[in-house]
């Protein structure tokens, strides 16, 4: 899954040069602010188009907004993340083979992120530092000449739409060892000045939770534990 391997897999019985070439080429063909595939629990609670920035405050939505164009065969990248999870990644469907990890870009970072927009659909990065509007404005430039989505893990100046998890819970045994076997999260998705738009989600998969729905089941079930104790 680094860069290396994740190269070699497109096909080794042709040049890796031509081939990367010819995925430079599809996506100049690309328009900027077409849709990208998004998983469907985020699809319209934040829709990613190319040539867009978007920020997350946690590596699980950082995974979860790459995992849709992945699903749907696009190639994606994670630059700044050491500790990438290939588990939690092919859980949500991102094709491990389609992916390209630079786990540590060093000073280097904006030339390595710039690099991976000009061959991936969609990049998440970890910036090593604080970003300038400078700094900003050249990957910019750059996703919506190769029509490309940038997420970004932490602060960016500029973004589409900003997103963070409010509230958390895991659920899975009740008492003793086990494993857990859900994750719900409250999301907030900032636009600006706009009020936020807020959604309940549940890992694995990121669908989406009826908070209503799902509060009467649990009601019904605590009355028939009570009755049937």
């Amino acid at each position: 899954m680094s860069s290396a391997r994740s190269i070699t897999a497109l096909d080794p019985a042709r040049s890796v040069v031509e081939q990367l070439r010819e995925r430079v080429a599809a996506m100049e063909h690309k328009p900027a602010g077409e849709p990208v595939p998004t998983l469907p629990g985020l699809a319209d609670l934040v829709p990613l188009h190319a040539g867009g920035t978007y920020a997350v405050d946690s590596a699980a939505l950082g995974l979860a907004l790459a995992a849709g164009a992945s699903r749907a065969g696009e190639w994606v990248g994670f630059a700044g993340w050491a500790d990438f999870g290939a588990e939690a990644a092919a859980e949500l469907g991102i094709e491990l083979s389609r992916t390209v990890l630079v786990p540590d870009p060093g000073e280097h970072w904006l030339e390595v992120t710039a690099a991976l927009v000009d061959v991936l659909r969609v990049v998440v990065l970890r910036p090593p530092a604080s970003v300038s509007e400078r700094t900003a404005g050249i990957l910019d430039s750059r996703l919506r000449t190769r029509s490309a989505v940038l997420v970004v893990h932490g602060d960016w100046p500029r973004v589409e739409a900003r997103l963070s998890i409010e509230e958390s819970a895991w659920a899975g045994p009740a008492s003793g060892t086990g494993q857990l076997t859900e994750r719900r999260a409250r999301i907030a998705v900032r636009r600006g000045a706009r009020p936020p738009q807020r959604a309940d989600l549940a890992w694995p998969g990121v669908h989406r939770v009826d908070t209503r729905t799902d509060r009467e089941v649990r009601e019904i079930r605590r009355a028939a534990d009570d009755r049937a104790g």
